[in-house]
């Protein structure tokens, strides 16, 4: 009979010694501080999510509160007691620019994280079936992500849009169910490269489910690139809310979002009111600029073949 330890050390994996924990997290935070860009990506990264989370407490103003006779005023206007009311302006409708910008990054992390957990999860499933299954449903899955591909996703995502209406659940199922195609061909290919080792065929030939080889035997050694992607794709989801948001086609107009702001400030720019698109527009350039810094620092840091040797 095979003692415990060496069956475990079969069926878990590659047989490599792993690196405690506490290494890893010293090990990410050297190469952070090496490379100040992450760093400073995750520092914006994170007051964008506080102020998204604590909008109510640090929101100055009542976002969707009209004041019609203080509309158009530009940032830092003071009244007649020297008093600063909106540091950010006005809008045409005299609601609070800097109010709405802050509510705004709420929608924007809630489509962009739900949207890729959606597809991620959704495309891992069908690409890691597919790789280990193979035959007819590997070329059903992969023929469904060719059929996909065929269209242009954000005249797809209109269409879908149109027809169901939009809301910020719609959104976030059209864009997560959207991002699929990536993940699966990912996983695929990566499932296809491990299944072929040792400790995979170890696995099954001591009775292990197929179920349970995917997910508690591949699964972690192909979470490194999937990782990346995702970094990558926050960013793209959130582009492609902004995009819909600036259409009118995504949540409600009574939702602050960053791309309903820009919409709404397109009858305003002729006139020289910039600041009603100027600070939605850089609040999107930084949070989708720090997401794609840290997809990079995350694929170098992940792939030993880039991060070297420490």
């Amino acid at each position: 009979m095979t003692p415990p330890s060496v069956a475990q050390t079969v069926v878990t994996g590659p047989s490599r010694t792993p690196a405690p924990r506490r290494d890893a997290w010293r090990r990410a935070w050297r190469s952070l501080t090496k490379a100040v860009w992450p760093l400073l990506a995750i520092v914006v990264l994170l007051i964008i999510t506080v102020a998204a989370f604590a909008g109510p407490a640090i929101a100055p103003k009542d976002p969707n509160r009209q004041n019609i006779i203080n509309r158009l005023q530009p940032p830092m206007q003071v009244d007649r007691a020297g008093v600063v009311q909106h540091y950010l302006g006005t809008d045409a409708l005299g609601r609070d620019v800097l109010s709405r910008l802050i509510y705004g990054a709420r929608v924007s992390l809630l489509v962009g994280f739900t949207a890729v957990f959606i597809g991620g999860a959704l495309g891992v499933v069908l690409g890691m079936t597919a790789g280990f299954v193979g035959g007819r449903i590997d070329a059903f899955i992969m023929r469904l992500a060719d059929i996909q591909l065929a269209f242009p996703f954000i005249l797809l995502a209109i269409m879908f849009l149109v027809v169901l209406g939009s809301g910020v659940l719609n959104l976030v199922l059209i864009l997560g169910i959207g991002q699929w195609v990536t993940y699966a061909r990912i996983a695929r290919a990566q499932t296809m490269s491990q299944r072929e080792k040792e400790y995979v065929e170890a696995a099954l030939a001591l009775g292990a489910r197929r179920a349970s080889v995917l997910f508690k035997t591949i699964l972690p050694n192909i979470l490194a690139p999937l990782i990346v992607i995702a970094s990558f794709n926050v960013a793209s989801v959130i582009l492609a809310e902004a995009a819909l948001s600036f259409l009118g086609l995504g949540v409600p107009p009574t939702v602050p979002t960053w791309g309903g702001m820009l919409a709404e400030s397109r009858d305003q720019l002729l006139a020289g009111r910039w600041w009603l698109a100027v600070y939605p527009g850089v609040a999107i350039m930084l949070t989708v600029l720090a997401f794609n810094i840290l997809g990079d620092w995350l694929r170098d840091f992940l792939d030993p073949r880039l991060r070297g040797v420490d």
